[in-house]
């Protein structure tokens, strides 16, 4: 081949290479597709900064706390010149999301902002006096799952009394429940087994927004701190997180895509019995079961029960970290068939109970106060330990699912 051809060819190549590469960068670098609902945040952004009046904020966030364009609220508000920002809190996991549950969280200065972030789940859950100085409006501004035991609503309860406590507002900007809002299931919350993981008497699947939860806490559960909820707009209480049109960012670690907080109320809850629920491996929460469990026989049971939304595979998995790492679980996988449907509590009752008829031995509740405190009570408990049925363990709770759901009508905003 002489030079000149081989010029040619090179050229030609070099061309197809260019191209390629411009198809490939376009069909990466698409742009996000609109959201369906403007997001609280987006609100605050966009017109309620102006109430501040020149007030400083200090901003209760996460890495979840972003807009509909996935730009973190820090970011957003470091734009504007006339938003005074001092300071950010963080919650457990931290403001990044890379810590494990339960992890001591520090405090430490933000290199890009030049922030102080304090940590709310390190020395103290609580904003202090020296955490607020400077600051006159918290904005809190972090996506929940829509269950009782997911700590950022204590965490919002915490800095709601903070600011009651040292004379501060709290600007809540709405986010949805991924879960929805239209389904309520207990058990509510006894008050004997209050913590961290339950502060006040609300189901575990409460369908309400983190604004719409401000204002209960506020009233009453009697924090009466300076609140103002900024709604999100096209929300609707029907909406699960896909109807959104939002793209999900991991709440934490064990939570990686909106579906996994559709399951967390069902296999969350068992552990404490003994029943492992798939963390530490790739489907954390979308399994249950233990070792030297007969898991086709489990899944036999749980599929003849007929509940609604979900098929239960029968399943194997060896978690890579955590207590049972390398070691050979059996059970099941829950496959959620209409996420509509499906009801997380009874699903959790109803793993137990089969659980406890087909292989009795794999029921373990080696701390009977941290099951009653998971499940904010001891009926639970007690209903298995007395050989009741699914029905008759959920059927016990009714009576104040009822009573909830009337009492949050007031606060609902959507």
């Amino acid at each position: 081949m002489n030079a000149a051809r081989l010029r040619a060819t090179a050229c030609a190549a070099l061309s197809l290479a260019l191209l390629f590469a411009s198809s490939i960068g376009k069909a990466t670098c698409a742009p996000l597709p609109a959201a369906n609902i403007v997001l609280g945040d987006e609100v605050f952004l966009n017109e309620a900064w102006r109430d501040l009046h020149g007030r400083c904020v200090g901003v209760v966030t996460n890495q979840t706390g972003v807009t509909s364009r996935l730009e973190t609220i820090v970011d957003a508000i470091r734009r504007n010149p006339q938003i005074c920002i001092r300071a950010i809190y963080s919650p457990e996991h931290g403001l990044r999301g890379d810590q494990a549950a339960g992890a001591y969280v520090p405090s430490y200065v933000d290199g890009p902002s030049g922030l102080p972030v304090y940590s709310l789940y390190g020395p103290s859950r609580k904003p202090t006096a020296a955490m607020l100085d400077g600051v006159d409006v918290l904005l809190y501004d972090i996506q929940d799952i829509g269950a009782r035991t997911y700590t950022y609503i204590s965490t919002l309860a915490y800095v709601m009394q903070a600011a009651k406590s040292f004379h501060k507002e709290v600007w809540v900007l709405d986010r949805p429940n991924p879960v929805g809002g239209e389904v309520v299931e207990g058990p509510v919350l006894d008050p004997r087994f209050a913590s961290f993981i339950g502060l006040y008497p609300i189901p575990v699947r409460h369908g309400m927004t983190v604004g719409e939860l401000a204002e209960l806490f506020n009233d009453r559960f009697g924090i009466g701190c300076a609140l103002r909820v900024i709604a999100m707009r096209n929300y609707r209480r029907s909406m699960l997180w896909p109807d959104t049109g939002l793209a999900w960012v991991q709440t934490s670690p064990n939570i990686p895509e909106w579906d996994t907080a559709l399951v967390y109320p069902a296999t969350g809850l068992v552990d404490s019995a003994g029943v492992n629920n798939g963390t530490g491996f790739t489907k954390p929460f979308k399994y249950a079961g233990a070792y030297g469990l007969d898991g086709a026989r489990l899944a036999a049971a749980l599929n003849a029960r007929d509940i609604p939304g979900v098929y239960f595979r029968a399943a194997a998995w060896s978690p890579i970290a955590g207590f049972w790492a390398g070691r050979t679980l059996d059970g099941v996988e829950l496959v959620v068939t209409d996420t509509h449907a499906f009801r997380a509590v009874r699903t959790a009752v109803e793993i137990l109970v089969a659980v406890r008829r087909t292989d009795p031995a794999a029921i373990v509740i080696r701390s009977p106060a941290g099951l009653d405190k998971d499940w904010g009570t001891d009926t639970l408990r007690r209903g298995l330990q007395d050989g009741l049925d699914a029905d008759a363990i959920l059927a016990q709770w009714d009576a104040g699912t009822r009573s909830f759901s009337a009492l949050r009508e007031r606060y609902l905003l959507y």
